[in-house]
């Protein structure tokens, strides 16, 4: 346990300088026999995928496993040891995985919260990176995180994975082509069950884990059973609520299909409806963004009882396109309807793409050293997730917010604008520069 508790920081981001030698090219991800390692920080059931992913690759070794619960790096290294015969080496301090050398990949799943510093820090120290959605916390944190992703270079790919489905890639292709002519409106529909969490005293952390590392750049606070290891989503310092959590999902697929960038107008009303609990984010939540054309993205999120499901919807100058979801294993697809005009009856059915491995297209990018062929490129994932940030902020402040896509800050706001970053605890900085 004294090991687990070990602190040993890293220097300050805002202060930490790469060596240009370290940036080397493209293709320096290369080690011993021409195998990328991978290090999976943050081991739940996401991390765990990130591990078999990137283990069934042939020349991909996952050689070090990351998280501040012993207890989930021991189930994940004995789930690693089962399947490819190999010992990982554990590390609660996902610092000395950016200062290891050896270690090509950082491949992160941990809470919304870490997930721009860690980012930074690997592309400053050479590392390309896989993240979860949404990559970011706040909107100036996925600013950083594209920023440095460029600056070294970096292959970044982010976790949307239906970017990488071929039923999701033949929808946007025939929303792209015309099918329902000029796109005017697009709505997602996500009604997903949550019960009240109800409420968790404070406590004291338990010895698995090391409450330190877990909180990072978040304010520091006593632990309570609700924060780990799932309803963090529900609390401002760490998550963003349903929105936050699967919206960088289904509003990924209507920005990609409108081909949008960021809005001008943004309003999102709502609450935390029934049994009182101890969340602070809402459970049903309506968010709507208006381009400058006038064109509009619609959001539904219900967390009560409903009986429609997941749900998108396309309008166009021609037709209507409705898509509901469709998994089948791992591959998060879908099936759609296209109807014309008037007409009540959907258009012949006109095929899918062929299916693409997530993961798979991450680490070829890694090997050309191309990040214009990754499905899911950090940028892309940023401005998907960023609608959900800017939706958020409108809910907190309780009014329609005016934002310049070209300024990137809202419009003679600074109560807003206070809210696209956030303050943070030393020594875990996202740095101004990267």
């Amino acid at each position: 346990m004294q090991q687990l508790r070990r602190r040993t920081f890293l220097k300050n981001a805002s202060t930490m300088v790469v060596s240009s030698s370290l940036i080397g090219t493209a293709q320096s991800w290369a080690g011993a026999n021409d195998r990328i390692r991978v290090a999976v920080i943050g081991l739940g059931g996401r991390g765990r995928g990130h591990i078999r992913e990137a283990s069934s690759i042939e020349g991909v070794e996952v050689v070090t496993l990351c998280d501040p619960d012993e207890t989930r790096m021991a189930k994940a290294a004995a789930e690693l040891e089962a399947a490819t015969g190999k010992k990982a080496r554990l590390e609660p301090d996902l610092r000395k995985i950016i200062e290891d050398s050896s270690i090509d990949v950082v491949s992160i799943a941990t809470c919304n919260h870490w997930h721009a510093l860690a980012t930074v820090w690997a592309c400053q120290a050479n590392k390309h990176v896989f993240v979860e959605k949404p990559v970011s916390h706040t909107f100036i944190e996925g600013e950083k995180m594209v920023e440095a992703a460029r600056k070294y270079k970096r292959v970044v790919q982010a976790g949307t994975q239906r970017r990488s489905n071929g039923s999701f890639r033949k929808v946007i292709q025939l929303l792209h082509e015309g099918i329902i002519g000029d796109i005017y409106m697009a709505r997602s529909d996500y009604p997903e069950p949550r019960d009240p969490i109800g409420f968790k005293s404070a406590e004291a952390p338990p010895p698995w884990l090391d409450w330190n590392l877990w909180l990072g750049p978040a304010p520091k606070q006593p632990y309570h059973g609700n924060l780990v290891h799932y309803n963090w989503h529900w609390f401002w310092d760490f998550g963003g609520g349903e929105i936050g959590n699967n919206g960088p999902h289904f509003l990924d697929i209507t920005r990609w299909g409108m081909k949008k960038g960021l809005p001008s107008r943004i309003q999102s009303v709502g609450g935390r409806f029934g049994p009182k609990d101890q969340g602070e984010t809402p459970n049903t939540q309506r968010s709507t963004f208006v381009y400058e054309d006038g064109t509009s993205i619609i959001s539904d999120i219900r967390g009560l009882y409903t009986t429609q499901g997941f749900t998108w919807d396309f309008y166009g100058t021609k037709g209507h396109m409705h898509i509901k979801p469709r998994h089948i294993g791992k591959n998060y697809g879908c099936e759609y309807q296209v109807f014309l005009g008037r007409n009540k009856t959907p258009e012949p059915d006109m095929g899918v793409l062929e299916n693409m491995d997530h993961y798979r297209n991450f680490i070829e990018a890694v090997r050309s050293g191309k990040s214009e062929s990754l499905t899911a490129d950090v940028e892309e994932s940023h401005l998907s997730g960023a609608l959900c940030i800017l939706a958020n902020i409108s809910y907190r402040l309780g009014r329609e917010l005016n934002f310049d896509p070209k300024t990137k800050r809202f419009v003679n706001d600074s109560e807003a604008n206070r809210l696209l970053t956030r303050e943070y605890r030393e020594p875990f900085v996202v740095p101004d520069k990267v």
